[in-house]
Order: C-alpha cells, then structure tokens, then sequence
C-alpha cells in the first residue's frame, strides 16, 4: 500500500470513529452513579403507598428487581394524575413511571414505553343486585320495549273494535247511534274481549261481527300469553342480572370512569356517554350510592379495589374488552429503555414473577 493510501485510510478509520462516538446511540450510556428520580401513580396493587411513605405493588417489586440486577440509584416521587406523570416523565423531570400504566399510540408519539410486562382490559363493576330492588323493575316498566308492547296491544284493541263496528252498526243497537258512541262500545267491548270480562247479553248478534269476535277472542289470547311471557322475562332478566350484563348495555344506563385515563378515551371513541371522576374509589363509592349504574375500568385494578373495599355491594362483571398492556414509561431516547426491557423480560419470564402476581393479583401468569 503506497503513503498515501495509507494516509487517506487513517483518514476514514478517525472519521469513522469520530462519527459514532458522536452518534446519539453512542453517546447514550447507563450511568449508574446518578440518582434516578421514578415517578409513580398509586394504582393499587400495582402500585400502593403505605401511611409511613413506603411503596409497595406488583409493579414496585418488579422495578426493585431490575434496579437490583442494573445496580440503579433511585428515589420515587408520587404523582397525583396518569396525566400528570406523562408530562412530568416526556419533560425529563422523570427518569421513569410506574403504576399501571396502558401503552396507547398517542401516549407513544409523546413519551417511550418498554416492553408490557401485564395484559389486561377494561372490565364493568356493577352494584351486586338485591332481591328487594324495585329499581330495575321500574325502568323496565317504563323502557321503551314495554310502551311498544303496550301500543301494539291497544292498536289490536282498536282494530278489533272498529271491524266489529262496520259489522254490527246497523244490525245491534249496543254498536249502533252516532259515530263516537257505536265506535266507542264497540272498542271497549273488544278491550273486554281481550282482558276475558265481556258478558253474555253484549256482543255482536251478524254473522261477520260473530266471526270477527271469535277471531279476536282466540288472537287476543294468543296476544296476552306473548305479551305476559316477554314482560315476565325481561323483569327476571332485570331483577337476577341487574341492568347492565354486557358491553352493549352500556350506552343506555349511566355510566363513570375515571378522568383521562385509557378508559376515557375507549368510552369516548365508542360514544357511550359517562361521567368523569378523579379516582377509581370515588367512581365506586358513586355507583354504591346508585348515582351511575356501571363503572368502567381497568378489570385489574377493579378487581382488587372491590375485593378490597366493595365486596358485599359491588361485583365485577365476568366481561373482558378493549385489551390494554401495562409497561413503564420513559422519556423519548432514554438510555435506560434498552437494559430495563432487557431485566424486565427476564423477570416476568421467570417464576419469581408468578409468584409475585399470584401474591398481589391472586392469579398466576
């Protein structure tokens, strides 16, 4: 190789090397001298702060591993809102946040996620029913299925009594004279038709009015069994099941969450109209108090704050939607994304972490 080959290829192997020790992946080491300041959002049984100030959770112990095994120096700081630890981690204040955090596409354009250590959903609490309840057997009387059923069961009345008319008019002076009192003999006779109370003297006396009233006899029989069966249904279904069994009941009963949350945004962009609390306990001690009818949430986080708080009023629907994974938030290129999705792959991978999500979540994953 002459000189000067020699001299441009020292050239490009400095270049080269200046290049990447400048480069942002280079440049971004894990230094392990600096205290980490960790947000966390309490979010039990994520995430729990006793009265005197210390931390515990599923989420908590599995940070305290990966800290142990990356030998990180670290503190926590609470955050009072999910919104508020967001904001605080994007603008650097936190090096990391924890809780039971839902990894969302517009929470990704803002800040980092590492790999989702739980899969859960959105669950219903609802009030566990009484037997003694009349509520839900007032709005079922009152819903919209049962006027229809009411109209469809006088509009037959109606018919009935207008045909009897045209028969009768002429021939049966009970149907007979001007029009609103023929008309109006003969639909209340057809209503006692329908109910069984008509008496033996009453009734029509030709031949087409005879036919007509066998007809509606036999129809209206027929007419009352579905209409009783569907009305008595619907009460057993409401009284044993409550008003709310499924997704789809959602959008007519009232219903809460909590206030910018991913539950929010999933009953937003499902148009269901709810109302807003600060807290999951506040929004549970609502729907105990009978002021919404469902309360949506993580099913996780439900689950323990009813087996914890609600047991004997509340009960969590074995309904599962919108699947959401918890993961712990990071500022955008934070050195610290690659090593701690390393250990936290580890530890969930490993019988230790099922052990640690039976002791708080009473299951294993």
């Amino acid at each position: 190789m002459s000189v000067i080959s020699r001299v441009f290829h020292s050239i490009a192997i400095c270049a080269a090397a200046a290049f990447f020790s400048a480069s942002p992946a280079a440049s971004q080491t894990l230094d392990t001298t600096r205290e980490l300041v960790i947000g966390v959002k309490d979010a039990p049984p994520f995430a729990m702060k006793s009265a005197d100030g210390e931390w515990t959770g599923l989420s908590i112990e599995l940070w305290e591993k990966i800290a142990r095994e990356l030998n990180l120096k670290y503190r926590f700081v609470e955050a009072a809102t999910v919104q508020e630890l967001l904001d605080s981690t994007e603008a650097k204040k936190f090096d990391a946040g924890l809780g039971a955090l839902t990894v969302t596409a517009e929470r990704e354009q803002r800040v980092d996620f590492t790999q989702s250590f739980y899969v859960t959903g959105l669950g219903i609490a609802v009030p566990t029913v009484s037997s003694m309840s009349w509520v839900p057997i007032v709005r079922a009387m009152t819903s919209f299925g049962f006027l229809q059923a009411v109209i469809g069961l006088l509009g037959l009345a109606l018919l009935a009594g207008v045909l009897m008319w045209l028969f009768e008019r002429r021939e049966n002076e009970d149907f007979g004279g001007s029009l609103k009192k023929g008309l109006t003999s003969s639909v209340w006779w057809s209503t006692l038709a329908m109910t069984q109370r008509t008496r033996a003297d009453t009734g029509p006396k030709t031949t087409a009015g005879r036919i007509v009233g066998i007809v509606w006899m036999i129809a209206s029989i027929i007419a009352i069994a579905i209409f009783t069966a569907g009305i008595t249904s619907l009460l057993t279904t409401k009284q044993l099941q409550g008003l709310v069994h499924s997704v789809d009941d959602l959008r007519s009963v009232r219903v809460g969450t909590v206030k910018d949350t991913a539950a929010d945004g999933t009953l937003l962009k499902m148009r269901i109209k709810h109302r807003s609390y600060a807290t999951a306990n506040e929004g549970l001690s609502a729907l105990r108090r009978g002021a919404i009818d469902a309360f949506v949430f993580d099913k996780a986080l439900l689950a323990w704050t009813i087996r914890q708080n609600y047991s004997s009023v509340l009960q969590l629907l074995d309904t599962t939607f919108d699947p959401q994974n918890y993961a712990f938030v990071l500022p955008n290129g934070s050195p610290l994304r690659k090593p701690v999705t390393v250990a936290l792959l580890s530890a969930t991978q490993s019988g230790w972490w099922k052990e640690a999500s039976f002791r708080y979540l009473g299951t294993k994953e």
